[in-house]
């Protein structure tokens, strides 16, 4: 049985402008007695970008920064930055977040050496509008009707962009296994994983055979009633004596 102790709110929004609406979903890393978070900071206008704190104890505000540590740049994350989350592999952090564009949603990287200065390396999730999803992943499976049931084309065709299907929630497993990167992943209403030797290994070719082996990819479906409706992976795996607990939301 576990047992949660609730401790209250450690973080509020302020009268800043770029957290002036909420903050929320943060990314946590602890290092000795130091805990870095990375929290998802809203404005008034429900745009996002990436504010950033320290705690010690971890329940002891120490510091907090007045603007964000990380803004859109690119097209890809031009109506938002969101929902980060963060691993140290082999001396470098990994930040994953999800990019919105208005239109779609998408899982996107950065990294950094120091937690100051970040290489932003794009969306590392596949690109696919539903359609070209569908015969793909069908080549191998059929597909769980839920899959069709979430795509966004039906509402979002008006805003005249190239609708893909939405993939969040990507977290990095916090080392490498066997050599390689391990990430889960969520095509709605599942949470898949993929590995990599390295990330520039994710090409669209990667990512056609990928879902031409969809089913194989797969590691958690719903399965109970709070969750009946779709699943996303929270924060990063943490391994165990018995192996490696994964903490998901359900819907």
């Amino acid at each position: 049985m576990i047992t949660v102790k609730k401790e209250g709110i450690i973080l509020k929004n302020t009268e800043l402008g770029f957290e002036s609406d909420s903050v929320l979903n943060p990314a946590v890393i602890r290092e000795g007695d130091f805990v870095h978070l990375f929290y998802r900071a809203v404005d008034k206008d429900k745009n996002s970008t990436i504010g950033y704190c320290k705690l010690k104890g971890p329940m002891t505000l120490i510091e907090r920064h007045e603007t964000p540590i990380m803004i859109p740049h690119f097209d890809y994350e031009s109506n938002g930055i969101e929902d980060p989350r963060i691993v140290k592999i082999d001396d470098l952090y990994y930040i994953t977040y999800t990019a919105y564009d208005g239109v779609n949603a998408m899982g996107a990287l950065a990294t950094s050496v120091d937690l100051k200065h970040f290489e932003r390396h794009g969306l590392i999730v596949p690109q696919f509008a539903f359609a070209e999803f569908k015969r793909l992943a069908e080549c191998s499976c059929v597909m769980n009707e839920k899959y069709s049931r979430y795509a966004h084309d039906h509402f979002l065709m008006k805003l005249g962009k190239k609708i893909l299907v939405w993939d969040k929630d990507v977290v990095f497993f916090p080392r490498r296994i066997n050599g390689k990167l391990f990430f889960l992943h969520r095509i709605k209403p599942d949470i898949q994983i993929a590995s990599v030797n390295d990330i520039h290994e994710l090409t669209m070719e990667f990512w056609e055979n990928y879902l031409m082996h969809f089913d194989e990819n797969i590691v958690l479906t719903p399965k109970y009633d709070h969750e009946v409706s779709y699943i996303g992976a929270g924060c990063p795996p943490i391994e165990t004596e018995h192996g490696w607990l994964l903490i998901y939301h359900g819907v």
